[in-house]
């Protein structure tokens, strides 16, 4: 299994990526996956993804070594909403010490924990954003007004995980991205007639196995429709791509 990642800062954005991506491992044959995008309109919006993403890797590293230690390994479900418990816990514990206002902790996610050996994954969208595999296409989308985890922090969390909708579930794939809504955000700044349409654009980067025998394999697919079909990414993007047969 090959694990590819892009994370792009967007034309429109001069100061910070508000992007951020995490791929780590949880266990033996088990990796969390996720992309996090920041809310413009929040306060110093790139924080918010960024904190989440590094509590994210660390709560990986911490089951990684418990699995480890103790020889047990959970099935995806528990592991996606164990994950998520503490994230919401470590979220809430830094937002009361640091004094953050609600405005800072504006984020969406998309968190996944992914069998590697039997081609498994499981997950949930807090937010926008889209799920690809093998073809197939789910798109979260909720008109420009996330219901951001930042939102929920002062909740229960059984009771608030117990209304999430955005849960997907997917087994025996052969290509699998996980992306934030910048990937709907290519565009021709130079002609306008050469437009590509959203989905060239979702097939070229998610689906389309051009540059595949290198490790940068997005990162070139980006500089390719910059280069040479000059698309520029106008928002930031993020993509995680996994492959059962690079």
């Amino acid at each position: 299994m090959k694990i590819y990642s892009v994370l792009q800062i967007g034309q429109f954005h001069t100061n910070y990526c508000e992007d951020f991506l995490v791929t780590e491992p949880v266990g033996t044959d088990k990796r969390l996956i996720a992309v996090l995008d920041g809310c413009s309109m929040g306060t110093e919006s790139a924080f918010a993804s960024i904190l989440f993403g590094k509590i994210l890797r660390s709560i990986a590293k911490q089951l990684y070594y418990k699995e480890f230690l103790e020889g047990i390994s959970d099935d995806l479900d528990h592991i996606l909403k164990d994950v998520l418990h503490q994230l919401f816990k470590e979220a809430k514990t830094i937002k009361n010490q640091l004094s953050l206002d609600t405005n800072e902790l504006l984020s969406t996610i998309i968190l996944g924990i992914v069998d590697e050996a039997q081609a498994k994954a499981t997950f949930l969208a807090v937010g926008d954003g889209l799920i690809y595999f093998d073809g197939q296409i789910v798109e979260y989308e909720q008109d420009n007004k996330p219901h951001y985890l930042g939102y929920h922090l002062g909740e229960d969390f059984e009771s608030w995980f117990s209304k999430q909708k955005q849960l997907l579930s997917i087994s025996d794939f052969k290509d699998l991205s996980i992306c934030t809504d910048g990937i709907f955000t290519f565009q021709n700044l130079t002609n306008k007639k050469d437009q590509l349409s959203e989905g060239h654009i979702i097939d070229f980067m998610l689906s389309d196995l051009e540059f595949s025998e290198n490790d940068n394999f997005l990162e070139r697919k980006v500089r390719y429709l910059d280069q040479e079909r000059q698309h520029l990414v106008t928002d930031d993007l993020a993509i995680v791509r996994v492959r059962t047969h690079p």
